[in-house]
């Protein structure tokens, strides 16, 4: 296998024997060869969208290949417990206090050995509330890489579904925003509420209205998230035209 179709979950296998933090039993996934979304505990309100996040993993298994547990597994950002995860949910309404030292470093580590981080703004704020909260935070986590604009040529567009924004339950900035660390986004951060859109009841109904496409923009939040599971679970492996037959068949 090279190095181009290495999966995150493989990285973060790979590397994370070099953790001083890590137990034995995250040397072994059991269960986790399934995609379980993780979702980060933090001092704010972090659970809004725990039905989201099991909603997008049922997409996930309904519309790939991928195999999935439809659950939303809470993890505290200084546990070891992240490196099973290729993917963390950092979601909030609100702000929420500053990360402890711990956890600054724990997530650091977790993020440079490979893994993948999705922010969600829930309250849609923007300069305020969560939104400020996040922006301070992981400029401590990653202070050399800044968040910046993703362009919509960027593979998390192409991943699977061929799209080129990102809405969620909101529509208050078109594109994402990520962390770059060599090639790899580590972190995308939306201000759209993503989970906001795919969140249903648990009689099946759509949670959240959405605003202002109505359902076509709930399908296109469906998507963008499917694409970035894709991501987390395949790094960028897509970027590539062989490809691109595959996607537009899968787009069909």
């Amino acid at each position: 296998m090279s190095a181009r179709r290495l999966t995150r979950r493989n990285l973060l296998l790979g590397t994370a024997a070099l953790a001083p933090l890590l137990s034995q039993q995250a040397a072994a996934f059991g269960e986790k060869s399934r995609l379980i979304p993780a979702i980060v505990k933090h001092g704010g309100r972090w659970d809004a969208r725990l039905n989201g996040l099991r909603r997008i993993a049922w997409e996930l298994q309904r519309r790939t290949s991928v195999e999935v547990l439809p659950e939303a597994r809470p993890c505290l950002l200084d546990s070891a417990e992240i490196f099973e995860y290729p993917f963390l949910y950092f979601g909030g309404e609100g702000d929420f206090p500053a990360l402890r030292d711990a956890e600054v470093e724990n997530l650091r580590r977790y993020l440079t050995f490979g893994g993948f981080l999705l922010a969600d703004a829930n309250d849609g704020s923007d300069g305020s509330g969560f939104d400020a909260s996040f922006r301070r935070e992981i400029a401590r986590v990653l202070p050399q890489s800044k968040l910046t604009a993703v362009p919509s040529t960027h593979v998390i567009y192409k991943s699977f579904f061929l799209l080129d924004a990102a809405p969620g339950r909101l529509l208050n900035k078109p594109q994402m925003e990520a962390c770059t660390l060599g090639k790899r986004a580590a972190v995308m951060y939306s201000q759209n509420d993503l989970a906001g859109a795919w969140s249903r009841t648990e009689a099946g109904d759509f949670e959240f209205d959405v605003s202002p496409g109505g359902e076509p923009q709930r399908e296109l939040a469906i998507r963008m998230g499917i694409n970035l599971l894709m991501y987390a679970l395949c790094l960028d492996y897509k970027d590539d035209a062989v490809h691109l037959p595959i996607i537009l068949e899968k787009r069909r």
